[in-house]
């Protein structure tokens, strides 16, 4: 797999489609690799006329690790949010945006169409914000603004999200990894056991660092509510959302789309917090006319 150096750190990263096609770059959430993205999905978008980068994030999968750096405790992170307090965080989500626009750099791309799911939203719009000239468009998908008077996740939601497995013994993360999925997916939309349970397994042996998703989760706490700064995006703009999201409640993308000056929005029934394989080809069509639209 290839790698590149960007902001001073090693970045993991593939693409697909002709290098000679408008680029795509596609960055994922919180303690996600980029495999989370279906390769159904990256598919759809190279048929579609683009070539599709996906990268590790920093401190996951492939990526370079923080090794040593103490971030804050989650349980503090979460108390701390609620109350609207500041926290100081080993890294920041602008240092996270930079690291794809470095990645960009290191492939000689001048401008790209950014997508990211989740944290990865996050990211990608403080790529519009501090990044602008070197976007050609965005998209945010199950993603928002950070208001924390927003509706929050679900306490199933954010259980599953925070717990630790008994073990780090592979059946156990296996089991563990499920349950997340069974729990933040979409209700409309489920994945087989069979797929569901090859698609966890195949990222547990590609990559297990849970050290890494309490400092990215500090990254989001410590940047605190984007909305006075989401208002400047001049950055072409498209907002996806699932209606049935138990860990980033649809209100969350709506708020982001109304922050955002021209933004548009596309909601899809039955979507929890995932890429359903079901709504790859309307998805892929929202986000191509999105980028062709520009």
């Amino acid at each position: 797999m290839p790698e590149a150096t960007a902001n001073g750190i090693t970045i993991h990263y593939d693409e697909h489609g002709d290098p000679a096609h408008p680029p795509v770059l596609l960055v994922m959430g919180l303690g996600a690799q980029m495999t989370l993205w279906p390769m159904e999905l990256v598919d759809a978008l190279v048929e579609r006329g683009y070539r599709v980068i996906r990268y590790d994030n920093r401190d996951i999968g492939l990526s370079h690790k923080f090794d040593g750096v103490k971030g804050p405790g989650i349980l503090k992170m979460v108390i701390w949010s609620k109350l609207g307090l500041r926290i100081r965080s080993p890294y920041t989500l602008s240092d996270m945006a930079a690291d794809g626009i470095g990645l960009l750099d290191a492939l000689g791309i001048e401008r790209a169409h950014v997508v990211g799911a989740s944290m990865g939203g996050m990211i990608v719009q403080t790529m519009a914000i501090e990044h602008p000239e070197r976007l050609l468009s965005m998209t945010s998908i199950m993603s928002t603004t950070g208001h924390r008077k927003l509706p929050q996740a679900t306490p199933e939601a954010m259980k599953a999200l925070t717990k630790r497995p008994k073990s780090m013994e592979e059946e156990v993360l296996v089991e563990h990894g499920m349950h997340l999925w069974r729990t933040i997916g979409s209700p409309d939309y489920p994945l087989s056991d069979e797929r569901l349970r090859s698609d966890v397994l195949g990222a547990i042996r590609r990559s297990i660092y849970p050290q890494g998703l309490p400092r990215q989760l500090a990254a989001i706490v410590a940047d605190g509510d984007r909305r006075e700064r989401l208002k400047g995006v001049t950055v072409p703009s498209l907002v996806i959302h699932g209606e049935a999201d138990p860990l980033v409640p649809l209100p969350g993308g709506e708020d982001t789309a109304a922050h955002i000056p021209g933004a548009k929005l596309r909601t899809f029934p039955g979507m929890g917090h995932d890429l359903p394989l079901e709504l790859v080809e309307p998805m892929a069509d929202a986000i191509s006319a999105h980028a062709k639209s520009v």
